[in-house]
């Protein structure tokens, strides 16, 4: 709603009463503003000691309670003289009101005070609709943790009882000094510090220390088993386990043993090129370590697919610079072990850092774009052996396209016992899992079939049998250790090793964050079914888990583990409920490695590489969904990063499609990140709430004169770098969507009153509070007005940044601080018309 100026009276020499108030009130507006009231002196004439009295008493009858920044109650003379001036001044509220007794007010009385009316609607009981700008109570006064914490600040308080006769809570810092000595009330410790307790005191962090304090108060017992427990959940699990689990656990483990013991075999033979037993060595070390300091007793850590293909790639870039040859299995197995050291280290070095986050920063078409790349890769790369064409010449370590190249033109050498042998396995494999998939929900133990492990035992019986062998299927042969001993310790940061550590670092940072995107992902799925209550899934120990599991087992050169969706799922759905499963599942893998390893041999590649081309369709079922999805939506950026990833993989390199997906992953956080998300707010009409007017641009009002400009977020270093332009922009345009090239639309003193609603800046850093000084001094410097509501408190991170940075001098004091938009827009009102008074004298 415009705001009417007001007619000035020139001061006349008149003595009379009546002219006397004719001249007071000379800079009143004849038409007051319907969004803000003006309140003078005049308005309300003098009050004796009786008046004003009444006043309190009706004041606290009637009032609402006040809010969080209304000046406290006041008693005796000082009442009375708040009483009269709280009506005579018309302002921001703010903490502390003036004792000083005022005079009559005049024309030339300045209608900003040190004590104001407070024009805000307060805090109500029952349901609110002011929308985002709602009144905020006030904070508890009684006891609890209300009681010591206001706003995350200690609270301040005396050695005196308080009227009533109940005692001051104490202060946070005493409780917090619980663990190191007792404070009395004379301020001296009654119980001097030990340098046990001292050094107890020192080691713990300020969430441990908080969390002493609530522990203190609801009676819980504070001990250093407590914090160990939640950093290794073997100590939470293995006291609560008992008998009634151990069926279930046994035979989920020897289910998964059944159906995923094969396919670590494959995997280590047929995509890491390592001797098998590496991949078994996945399934001792690495469940084992898990179990002990996991926070998803469900998940089952082993091999993946995508990991066991990047080892390939390494050591076949190893074989082409020439660091050795095809047949060196000591050389393969030792690069194998550095990569899975690496990638175990830079996820403990996460955890440790507690960058659990890193979850999110690798975007959903990248990852479905790139293992859908991967699937394709391990088909094409199956289809070799799976057609007996593995002993001819002339492929070596080419791409996709290539491979499936020197495939179309080798057809008439394609092995016909191995193909059939191949097609049979994979299409029992294939159509095991669609039963399955169908009668599971009816008949829940068909999950306990393990219909891989049957197709592998019995193709080795037929191996042995009829001597496939000497018909030309290739088989396992004789399955042992490359150095010749079983469990050969081996640690994996030599020096020695240091060119194999620099030609692996990148492809160990991608098999870490691929690992731990996936186990994340799996073990948010596989949540809410465990039965320990004190473990919570936590991001942060899932990486020191997984980092160590894989430490320990790099030195042992096993393949790099991570936890799966689809092992994880068998085991939950044939009764594993504990960690102790995983334990079973490295038991029984330790059995078969010490005594079963000679009933391998005649196990039939083909047959091993069906396994890994039904895990292959499984990467890449999914696609086509994810394609449709983005298609509905219109999501062009999406589809066109997964299919860059895509060409790139399967034309080029699996390096090249990593290194383009990772990057132009990380340039979208990047983007997302520095752009500032400010918006132009409009008020509804008829109320006093406010919306973004860009999004609502017909339906809403702007205020005339003033700018009000919403900042949603904190402002550090990312996104400031720009908020300056987009101001400008908005001061302009009135909306950030228009083009920089269009003349200027809104006039200069549409911008008289800039209003910041902060209530999103929950974080200021050095960078993002320079900038908005820079900018509330260039607005200062211009004569505009500048106001700062729903801010934080005084006491603040953020209030103590703007105070220290003079952001809240420039803007004219804390006045300028407001609770919501409504109250800056009635301040913004009054300093106008004080000016106006000023002016016309």
């Amino acid at each position: 709603m415009p705001y009417t100026r007001p007619n000035h009276l020139p001061p006349t020499s008149s003595s009379s009463p009546e002219s006397a108030t004719a001249q007071r009130d000379s800079h009143v507006p004849v038409h007051p503003s319907g969004l803000r009231q003006s309140f003078t002196a005049a308005s309300y004439g003098s009050l004796d000691g009786t008046a004003a009295q009444q006043l309190r008493d009706s004041r606290q009858e009637d009032s609402p309670p006040l809010s969080p920044r209304s000046p406290p109650a006041l008693t005796g003379s000082n009442a009375d003289v708040y009483a009269y001036s709280d009506m005579t001044v018309a302002g921001p509220s703010l903490q502390t009101p003036s004792t000083c007794i005022h005079e009559a007010a005049t024309e030339s009385t300045a209608l900003l005070g040190k004590t104001v009316i407070d024009f805000r609607e307060q805090a109500h009981e029952g349901p609110c609709n002011h929308g985002t700008f709602s009144p905020r109570p006030g904070s508890p006064t009684g006891s609890g943790a209300g009681a010591l914490l206001d706003y995350g600040f200690p609270a301040s308080h005396t050695d005196t009882e308080s009227d009533s006769g109940s005692v001051e809570p104490p202060s946070i810092d005493g409780v917090l000094g619980g663990s190191g000595g007792v404070s009395g009330r004379d301020g001296k410790n009654q119980r001097p510090k030990s340098w046990k307790r001292q050094l107890t005191a020192r080691m713990k962090s300020k969430k441990m220390s908080t969390s002493s304090a609530l522990a203190q108060q609801h009676g819980v017992k504070d001990s250093t088993l407590m914090y160990l427990s939640y950093y290794m959940p073997v100590l939470v699990w293995a006291p609560e386990y008992s008998w009634a689990y151990f069926k279930g656990d046994f035979v989920a483990a020897l289910t998964v043993a059944g159906m995923y013991v094969p396919m670590a075999l494959s995997l280590a033979a047929n995509l890491a090129h390592v001797p098998p037993i590496h991949g078994l060595y996945s399934f001792v070390f690495n469940p084992l370590v898990y179990a002990l300091l996991g926070s998803c007793p469900s998940m089952i850590v082993g091999p993946e697919a995508a990991g066991s293909l990047l080892v390939g790639t390494v050591i076949k870039a190893s074989v082409d610079l020439g660091r050795g040859g095809d047949d060196d299995d000591v050389l393969h197995a030792t690069i194998c072990g550095v990569i899975a050291g690496t990638a175990g280290a830079m996820v403990l070095a996460a955890g440790v850092a507690r960058l659990g986050f890193l979850d999110s920063v690798l975007s959903r078409p990248f990852l479905r774009g790139f293992i859908s790349a991967i699937g394709v890769v391990i088909a094409v790369d199956q289809l070799i052996p799976e057609l007996g064409l593995s002993h001819v010449q002339g492929i070596g370590h080419a791409s996709s396209v290539d491979k499936m190249r020197f495939i179309l033109s080798n057809l008439d050498k394609v092995h016909g016992l191995t193909f059939a042998v191949a097609g049979t396995s994979f299409l029992v494999i294939m159509v095991c899992r669609e039963l399955k998939r169908r009668l599971q929900p009816r008949y829940p133990g068909v999950a306990y079939v393990p219909d891989r492990f049957l197709v592998v035992v019995f193709s080795a019986f037929l191996a042995y049998y009829f001597e496939w062998e000497k018909a030309g299927v290739s088989v396992l042969g004789k399955v042992e250790a490359a150095s010749g001993h079983l469990f050969a310790f081996r640690w994996p940061f030599q020096l020695s090793h240091i060119t194999y550590i620099r030609d692996a670092m990148g492809t160990s940072f991608l098999i870490a964050l691929l690992g731990f995107f996936e186990s994340s992902v799996a073990a948010k799925s596989l949540v809410g079914h465990e039965p320990f209550a004190g473990i919570q899934l936590s991001p942060n120990r899932e990486l020191v888990a997984l980092g160590a599991a894989n430490l320990i087992g790099s030195c042992f050169m096993s393949l790099p583990a991570f936890g799966g969706y689809g092992r994880s799922k068998v085991n939950q759905s044939t009764g594993g409920k504990s960690p102790m499963a995983s334990i079973l599942l490295a038991f029984l893998t330790l059995i078969c490695i010490l005594f079963l390893l000679p009933w391998f041999y005649y196990l039939p590649k083909p047959v091993l590489s069906s396994l890994i081309s039904v895990v292959a369709w499984s990467l890449i079922e999914e696609c086509p969904h994810d394609i449709l999805f983005f298609l509905r939506i219109r999501a062009w950026e999406e589809l066109g990063l997964m299919l860059i990833i895509l060409l790139a993989t399967i034309f080029y390199s699996l390096t090249l499609g990593m290194a383009i997906g990772v990057g132009l992953s990380l340039l979208q956080v990047i983007r997302h990140a520095t752009r500032p998300r400010i918006q132009i707010l409009g008020r509804i009409p008829g109320t006093n709430r406010f919306e973004n007017a860009e999004a609502n641009p017909d339906r809403l009002e702007f205020i005339e004169g003033c700018l009000i400009v919403k900042i949603p977020e904190p402002l550090t270093f990312a996104n400031t770098g720009e908020l300056k332009s987009r101001l400008r922009r908005l001061e302009l345009y009135g909306t950030s969507l228009a083009h920089p090239a269009l003349p200027r639309l809104r006039r200069e003193d549409s911008n008289k009153n800039i209003i910041f609603d902060i209530h999103g800046v929950t974080s200021l850093d050095g960078s993002g509070t320079q900038v908005l000084e820079e900018i509330v001094r260039g607005y200062r410097a211009r004569g505009v007005r500048v106001f700062f509501s729903r801010g934080p408190g005084t006491e603040s991170q953020v209030g103590e940044l703007l105070r220290r940075s003079g952001i809240v001098d420039l803007v004219g004091g804390e006045d300028h601080f407001v609770d919501d938009v409504h109250d800056a827009l009635k301040l913004s009102e009054v300093e106008e018309g004080g000016e106006i008074g000023v002016v016309g004298q």
